[in-house]
């Protein structure tokens, strides 16, 4: 072990990273071990590429907006889409889920510390009744899904170092939610180290080093590094249905989104809903060159975003909501990280928390170091034949992502509500809401009840007593 240590310290002390062994000699056996760990998940060749192009580097990184055009999309049929492509597509999506070649795939690295929730995002409670945690809605569309397609829906989680053991004891504390041990893969995210603007690695304390998340598009190499890619091969899974842990809405398993992805032989599909308005914090679908990409709303001027079209409807309309689907082998070859397809880093100047030469700890004001992060949507320029489909908001999207305001836990309880409410009148129920469509009680509809308004309407005809809608009914 002592062979294996010095040999690490002298490979740092190479790459002129060598302050992070600073403390060494006060450091305990198991404390050592520590710090070694840490540095044995650094590229060092990574870091010196990111320090010399991202920090070191007088350029600013900025996005190349010349003849940035909207991207094209398929338009939903409730907005003047064809039906029949519709139709078709979902005769295929639906071929492809009985035939087991379709794995969900949940980005779930994040903590709710946001939301002032002590814990993994996965586990905070979201359903207007029961406050089921976002798992536990997620485990039962997947195996409503399931039941529906005859077939076991294998579910790909992706933790972060900071919620790998919580998440995992929290499934099993909850009996997987319902599902099969065997269907849920856990594997965590990647990291790298902070630099400063001198591009030296920070201490986040003498044993340890300051490591971050590689961001949501580091999650295509965790992929292939974790062996997923592997079992998925070996399952027969073709399509991974990827999405962010904190849209309850999310329709998870969607046949025709699966449907159009393998009709248009796309290696990476995309989702996307009307913006809202000009200055909605969402990304732009966009090409250039030929080429399909996201812009982000930080990225594209506000005069860009308020462009309007001859009928008055904004030009760069497509904003993405981070639910994606991806061709198996394209996930391989990208998170494989061949020097033809592989994921950019981004720099973030942000405050760090380090330590000082004397290894007192620094709580900075001000920014005072570098962290490296990959975005998945820069896979899609490398993707063939990739497609765009138009999904309805009130039905796919309503995210948890602030502890007040705009996507909290107060406007997605409201948008499963007024979700089901739909589903109940589309029934012949009567239900009293106000304008938004929001009803003056709080019930709740499982997914193991139904997941769709479709499945819904099938299930609600085949109950011979039908409940009456009041305050608490939950119908599971």
């Amino acid at each position: 072990m002592m062979d294996r240590q010095e040999q690490l310290k002298e490979r740092f002390a190479q790459a002129g990273q060598g302050q992070v062994f600073a403390f060494w000699e006060q450091l305990g056996p198991e404390q050592r071990e520590a710090l070694c760990r840490d540095c044995r998940e650094i590229d060092l060749e990574e870091v010196d590429r990111l320090v010399r192009t991202l920090v070191l580097s007088e350029a600013e990184e900025s996005v190349d907006l010349e003849g940035l055009e909207p991207a094209p999309y398929i338009p939903h049929p409730e907005h003047g889409g064809d039906p029949q492509p519709w139709e078709q597509a979902r005769e295929t999506g639906e071929a492809a889920l009985r035939a087991g070649k379709v794995a969900a795939f949940t980005v779930a690295g994040g903590q709710g510390t946001r939301l002032g929730y002590d814990g993994p995002k996965g586990t905070f409670p979201v359903t207007p009744v029961k406050g089921k945690p976002l798992f536990a809605v997620f485990a039962e569309k997947i195996k409503a899904a399931g039941e529906r397609y005859g077939v076991r829906i294998p579910w790909f989680i992706m933790t972060s170092t900071q919620n790998h053991e919580a998440t995992r004891s929290a499934f099993e504390e909850a009996d997987y939610y319902g599902l099969d041990p065997e269907q849920v893969e856990f594997f965590s995210q990647g990291r790298v180290p902070a630099v400063d603007f001198e591009g030296k690695i920070l201490l986040a304390g003498k044993s340890e080093v300051a490591m971050t998340p590689d961001g949501h598009g580091g999650s295509l190499r965790a992929l292939v590094r974790s062996g997923a890619v592997e079992k998925m091969k070996a399952a027969g899974i073709e399509v991974i249905s990827y999405f962010q842990v904190d849209n309850p809405l999310v329709r998870i398993i969607d046949p025709e989104f699966i449907g159009f992805h393998l009709l248009k032989g796309s290696e990476m599909s995309s989702k996307m809903i009307p913006k809202a308005y000009p200055g909605e914090k969402v990304g732009h679908f966009c090409t250039r060159k030929g080429r399909m990409l996201v812009v982000e709303y930080s990225d594209m001027p506000e005069s860009m975003q308020e462009q309007r079209d001859e009928q008055g409807q904004l030009r760069f309309i497509a904003g993405s909501i981070a639910i994606h689907l991806f061709d198996v082998g394209f996930v391989d070859r990208i998170g494989s990280g061949s020097e033809s397809a592989s994921l950019p880093f981004h720099r973030a100047v942000k405050k760090i928390r380090t330590i000082d030469g004397k290894g007192s700890e620094v709580s900075p004001e001000k920014p005072n170091g570098v962290k490296f992060e990959m975005f998945v949507f820069d896979a899609l320029p490398f993707a063939g034949n990739p497609v765009v489909i138009e999904t309805l908001r009130e039905d796919d999207f309503s995210p948890v992502k602030n502890a007040r305001g705009v996507d909290s836990p107060e406007t997605c309880r409201a948008d499963q509500l007024r979700q089901w409410t739909r589903w109940l009148r589309a029934a012949g129920v009567e239900v009293e809401t106000d304008e938004s469509g929001l009803p003056g009680i709080s019930f709740e509809i499982s997914p193991l009840f139904a997941d769709t308004e479709e499945a819904f309407l099938e299930r609600w005809e085949t109950l011979k007593l039908k409940p009456a809608l009041k305050e608490g009914l939950v119908l599971a």
